[in-house]
């Protein structure tokens, strides 16, 4: 945790009411997403009960497992999902667009791209786990299912790949979105409960709020209150009907929980670097859709080691390009760094924009700015900068000396003998540096190994389609 934002939270427990960390929304939130609450069975990893999902807030569509522990009914649950996720997706697939590349070919993908909300991280562990359960299933042969659950299971398992993918919105989770631009003054743990997050950030901490016969949890597992009193009395009963009722009662409190946190969301004003960042999940969703379109296999249960270093480095640039975006756009994201003394706010006192450096034919035009600043700055001489009010521009720091920073222009000035109108800031100023370069703000069309399900055009090593533990987690 930050200290600006363990501050955020000292100040919502001292006033009682959550604290923005954020001033822009740092995903992006679409038009018709489609909100998923799945329940499952206490003591069964992969036994699904429940599940609530749809695109329209009004008319949720429930989807119920009568005898949880009967094989048949689960997979007949999983053929029910997808006749509703599946169309949602595939629907997606028809409008596309081409996109050119430099130094490659051009490429289709899809104008638009699915997105899946859940309430929690525990939704998206449970979304992987059925992913992983249904996608090496087969329809036949021992143990057959419906044609569509496998192919389910693939993209339930490539959504649930795309939320642990740093700044894609292809699948998020309420909690973790509403955290990310709210302090609540409960900790990180309590987070987790949607009900009283959502209080602590609309009305402020109310007991009510954490009353499971209230709101009751937002999954996947069920309060043991009701699995003992409601659940278990209405499963042995028989009827399907009884058991479908109180899970209804379960579920529609979270529909309505999470379609709020979605209006919160939206509220706010999107970051300048969301729509780079979706154009590359539509670039990844494209991939994807050739990959199943194409017949290709399943996802490996495990990666193999160079897969798995290849993913990891996927991992970490979009980690870092994500960190430098959030900042770049959110001047409260920003001031992290500026407490660090890896960023600098102040205002301009003295430029210089017709400061050359060389002689004859080498010389190039380099703009001084000087910056006064109250920030503690601990960035040695020569170090690289950058600036959100100028994106791609570029500059050097040149030295610091009590509260006045001295800065070189580099590059983003233009082509002409002198400065272009507005490239160098002017006195009075307001600005900000940073040694969070802009590097990563370029393109945003996806390599081609991060825009499909694995490299080299092929599964990964240690793929096995009959992947015995994934065959026997319904079985």
């Amino acid at each position: 945790m930050s200290l600006l934002t363990s501050l955020a939270r000292l100040r919502a427990l001292d006033e009682g009411i959550a604290q923005p960390v954020a001033t822009v929304r740092h995903c992006h939130l679409s038009r018709r997403p489609m909100v998923f609450i799945p329940l499952k069975l206490s003591g069964e990893a992969a036994a699904p009960l429940a599940a609530m999902l749809g695109t329209d807030r009004d008319d949720p569509r429930l989807l119920v497992v009568a005898q949880p522990r009967n094989r048949d009914l689960r997979f007949a649950w999983a053929a029910e999902l997808a006749g509703v996720l599946l169309p949602y997706v595939e629907a997606l697939t028809f409008d596309t667009e081409t996109v050119e590349r430099k130094n490659a070919d051009p490429y289709e993908r899809a104008v638009d791209a699915p997105q899946l909300v859940v309430p929690n991280q525990g939704g998206v562990a449970f979304t992987a786990l059925l992913g992983r359960s249904t996608r090496f299933r087969r329809a036949d042969g021992p143990y057959p299912v419906p044609e569509s659950v496998p192919l389910l299971g693939r993209w339930l398992t490539y959504f649930a790949e795309r939320a642990a993918y740093p700044g894609s919105s292809i699948m998020l989770a309420a909690t973790e979105e509403l955290g990310r631009h709210w302090a609540s003054g409960q900790s990180s743990l309590e987070d987790a409960n949607l009900a009283a997050l959502m209080s602590w950030i609309t009305t402020g901490p109310s007991d009510e709020a954490e009353d499971p016969l209230v709101w009751p949890p937002a999954g996947p597992a069920t309060d043991p209150g009701f699995d003992a009193e409601v659940l278990a009395p209405a499963i042995e009963s028989g009827s399907a009907e009884r058991v479908a009722e109180a899970l209804r009662t379960q579920l529609e409190p979270t529909w309505r929980l999470v379609w709020q946190a979605i209006d919160l969301l939206a509220a706010l004003p999107e970051g300048a670097s969301v729509a780079q960042r979706w154009e590359q999940d539509r670039g990844s969703f494209s991939g994807m859709a050739a990959h199943v379109a194409e017949g290709a296999p399943p996802q490996a249960r495990r990666d193999g080691a160079v897969a798995a270093a290849a993913r990891l480095a996927r991992m970490e640039r979009a980690q870092a390009a994500y960190d430098v975006q959030r900042a770049y756009d959110d001047p409260m994201v920003m001031a992290e760094y500026r407490l660090t003394g890896e960023a600098f706010a102040g205002e301009v006192v003295e430029t210089d924009p017709e400061n050359t450096e060389g002689e004859g034919r080498s010389r190039k035009l380099r703009p001084l700015v000087v910056v006064k600043t109250d920030d503690p700055v601990r960035l040695p001489q020569g170090t690289s900068l950058g600036t959100p009010q100028r994106r791609g521009q570029g500059a050097v720091l040149v030295a610091a000396d009590e509260g006045l920073i001295t800065v070189k222009i580099t590059k983003g000035m233009g082509r002409g003998k002198t400065a272009a109108p507005g490239s160098v800031p002017e006195v009075g100023e307001r600005v900000c540096y940073t040694s969070l370069t802009d590097e990563f703000q370029g393109s945003a069309t996806l390599p081609e190994a991060e825009a499909t399900p694995w490299t080299h055009g092929g599964p990964p090593r240690g793929y096995t389609p009959d992947d015995e533990d994934a065959q026997e987690e319904w079985s």
